[in-house]
């Protein structure tokens, strides 16, 4: 009998390679170049379709089962951060004020794994399988543009898996949950727009930092006052400028934070008294008030079948329920049209310092964890009855 592990063990070296070449030479979105020749370099000679001109430097590798029947997606983000790492491996990121500080190299590394895997067993292969590396994740967004382009139609995908990295959980082990497990989100903007006079003369003016800090202590009261207590959700402002000297009445001001909830209910409630709210005291103290929100993504959703599905594959000792995280991530639009699992692959483990949370120039983790990652998607294509079981 063929024991999936240990098959899967033996592409620790293939994959951890792979992971560390992706990490010391990180890319931003939309300039994954290098990110995606690598990728195409690692599946040729695999028997695979490769396509790599869907969505700028997006790379899709298919794999086509003997019955063709359904199809199955699984994605990787592709993109790093605009963070100057500061780990001190032997691999750190070439490129200054660039890392993979979000664990992507290792989706990267674990969805490829996985791939190499489906072509030492292409003999079990029976569904097709379609492996998505999805550039721009972090910025300005991927998913949506390769939707749009046809990424789920040609052929039809009939369910989509992802994962991330995450050091909330213990290493090795499943964080997920049935439902909304991350949150929808958008930016908000709001430009305060008021009459400058001299700071000796302030009745000669309308203050526009003033109006703009009344709005900021207002929006507070948007979640704490306004929302259901037992539904999460969250308004924070993150910058707020204007101004031009010490002795100037303002006549502008800008306010810049993120709002996040999971009812879809809330959220619009959310914008729409954040609107409310800045034109009221703006006319209050004789000011304008023009708010835009930028960035937006749904809420991730996972779909109840898929999850039981993992809690079988996994098995309930080793999954964790997770509370829902006001994280955001635009595999959410992958989820609005077909039925689709994200989960979180754990990474910590205090006693070996894995415990830097994720966008921080210290993150890291044991690449073993990675094998574990493959060995879930494997398992699921199995249990999805794609790969026929091993014997």
């Amino acid at each position: 009998m063929i024991d999936i592990r240990d098959e899967i063990a033996r592409l620790r070296d293939d994959v951890v390679d792979l992971r560390r070449r992706l990490h010391s030479d990180p890319e931003l979105g939309l300039n994954e170049h290098r990110t995606a020749q690598k990728i195409k370099e690692y599946f040729r000679g695999m028997d695979v379709q490769i396509t790599d001109n869907l969505f700028e430097t997006a790379v899709i590798v298919d794999f086509k089962g003997s019955k063709g029947d359904r199809c199955y997606a699984f994605r990787a983000d592709m993109d790093a951060l605009p963070v100057e790492e500061r780990t001190g491996l032997e691999f750190s990121s070439a490129q200054a004020g660039m890392m993979h500080a979000c664990g992507h190299d290792a989706h990267m590394a674990i969805l490829a794994g996985f791939g190499r895997y489906l072509a030492m067993n292409r003999s079990r292969l029976e569904s097709d399988v379609r492996l998505v590396f999805q550039p721009a994740e972090e910025a300005p967004g991927g998913a949506l543009p390769l939707i749009e382009a046809g990424l789920l139609e040609r052929p039809k995908v009939d369910a989509i898996f992802g994962l991330h990295m995450f050091p909330d959980v213990e290493e090795g082990r499943i964080g997920a949950r049935r439902g909304p497990i991350m949150a929808q989100t958008a930016e908000i903007y709001v430009e305060v727009e008021g009459q400058s006079s001299h700071g000796a003369q302030p009745h000669k003016g309308k203050d526009a930092l003033v109006a703009a800090c009344n709005m900021v202590m207002a929006f507070q009261t948007i979640v704490s006052r306004s929302l259901d207590p037992m539904e999460p959700a969250v308004f924070s402002i993150g910058k707020i400028t204007g101004g031009e000297r010490l002795n100037i009445v303002a006549r502008n001001a800008r306010i810049e934070g993120t709002m996040r909830a999971f009812s879809e209910e809330d959220f619009e409630f959310m914008k729409q008294r954040a609107v409310s709210i800045a034109k009221g005291i703006g006319e209050v103290y004789g000011c304008k008030a023009e708010v835009g929100f930028g960035n937006g993504l749904p809420p991730v959703v996972n779909d109840e079948g898929l999850f039981n599905l993992l809690t079988e594959v996994v098995g309930e000792n080793s999954i964790d329920v997770i509370k829902p995280v006001m994280m955001a991530e635009d595999f959410s639009y992958y989820q609005k049209k077909v039925p689709g699992l994200f989960f979180m692959l754990g990474t910590g483990n205090p006693g070996k310092g894995y415990t830097h949370p994720l966008h921080s120039c210290y993150f890291n983790f044991n690449e073993d964890v990675m094998m574990t990652g493959v060995e879930v998607y494997a398992r699921i294509l199995e249990k999805l009855g794609g790969l026929k079981t091993a014997k």
